[in-house]
């Protein structure tokens, strides 16, 4: 839609680069081509805007096959308007020269007139197909459809040109659909389940194959460790056989060691015997000789002493004696004289 601003008496319309603007003013063409840019009088002009772009038209329409199936076409036809004045000439595309908007409604007649041209070939075509052969005739309605349009004389007359044709599908009514999937879901289905069987046949070779080299793993694992424990027998056989050579080179080391130390003990106390001995020997021979020196002292002495006793008189040897005595008397502390006692020393 054209931009038209108001400047007082004065209107300006701006037009977009996809739009073809024709101004007339008394009865003259005063402006026209694409992307105009001018001043008019809103009461002396007449406008006119084409769009000159690429439109999508999506159809929709029913048609009927040689087995009287109901179908439905869904397709979308790209056209565009090849020669804006002629289009201008042909069709209502006056805008409102105050709001710029269009007065009738250009394009949608224009679409009618394409939907029909397009319907028509379509419809002739499924008319003598059957359903399987209209479902399965996608690219045959998209040439003729095509084919209709692009030789048309009265698009030509209004200056459209149609770029492509698209069928997007062709379906049925949903009832007869799903029937006619009934053998392809039941095709899919089949080989769905004979898939499932083979997977599942082939998991159950899987776990058999799985559970033979199990079994063989364990039969290995078996044989490994018998060879394990017989391995272990042999150095526990040849670990003792080892350890009682060295307890016997031990033992017989020890006792080597022992009787070199008894003979060595045994000289040691041979030689300590004979010193010992002979130094009881000479300690033996040392105090028989001071005991015979002392022993011829004492003789000496006592002979002496007789031999002064014997020229003294008895009483003064009496005395000595009784003197000698005395000394050899225990100590008396406490001395009780009886009657007894008295008595006895006065008889004597």
């Amino acid at each position: 839609m054209a931009d038209i601003s108001r400047f007082g008496f004065l209107r300006h319309l701006r037009a977009a680069p996809t739009s073809w603007v024709r101004h007339h003013s008394r009865g003259r063409v005063r402006h026209e081509g694409v992307s105009q840019s001018f001043y008019f009088r809103a009461l002396t002009s007449a406008l006119s805007e084409v769009p000159v772009d690429d439109r999508e038209l999506p159809l929709l329409f029913h048609a009927r096959t040689s087995d009287f199936a109901d179908v439905t076409v869904q397709a979308t036809v790209t056209y565009r308007i090849g020669d804006p004045a002629l289009a201008a000439n042909r069709l209502d595309f006056s805008i409102d020269p105050v709001t710029g908007a269009w007065r009738a409604q250009p394009l949608d007649q224009l679409a009618t007139v394409l939907a029909e041209l397009a319907q028509q070939p379509a419809l002739d075509l499924l008319i003598g197909l059957t359903l399987t052969e209209a479902l399965a005739g996608v690219g045959r309605v998209r040439e003729i459809i095509a084919a209709a349009l692009a030789d048309d004389a009265r698009l030509a007359e209004l200056g459209v040109s149609v770029a492509s044709a698209r069928v997007v599908a062709i379906r049925p009514e949903p009832e007869l659909e799903r029937a006619l999937q009934t053998p392809t879901r039941e095709a899919v289905q089949g080989e769905a389940d004979r898939a499932t069987y083979e997977r599942r046949a082939t998991a159950v070779e899987r776990e058999r194959a799985i559970a033979e080299n199990e079994l063989q793993s364990k039969i290995e694992l078996a044989r490994r460790e018998q060879q394990l424990i017989e391995q272990k027998g042999a150095n526990t056989r040849r670990r003792a056989e080892t350890d009682a050579a060295a307890e016997l080179v031990t033992v017989q080391a020890r006792l080597e060691r022992e009787k070199a130390v008894a003979l060595a003990a045994a000289d040691t106390s041979r030689i300590a015997t004979a010193a010992e001995a002979e130094r009881g020997r000479l300690i033996a021979d040392a105090n028989a000789d001071a005991t015979r020196v002392v022993g011829l002292a004492q003789a000496e002495a006592e002979a002496a002493r007789l031999a002064a006793y014997r020229d003294m008189d008895p009483e003064v040897l009496k005395a000595l004696a009784v003197k000698e005595l005395a000394g050899q008397l225990p100590a008396i502390g406490q001395l009780t004289i009886t009657p007894d006692l008295v008595s006895k020393f006065l008889g004597r």
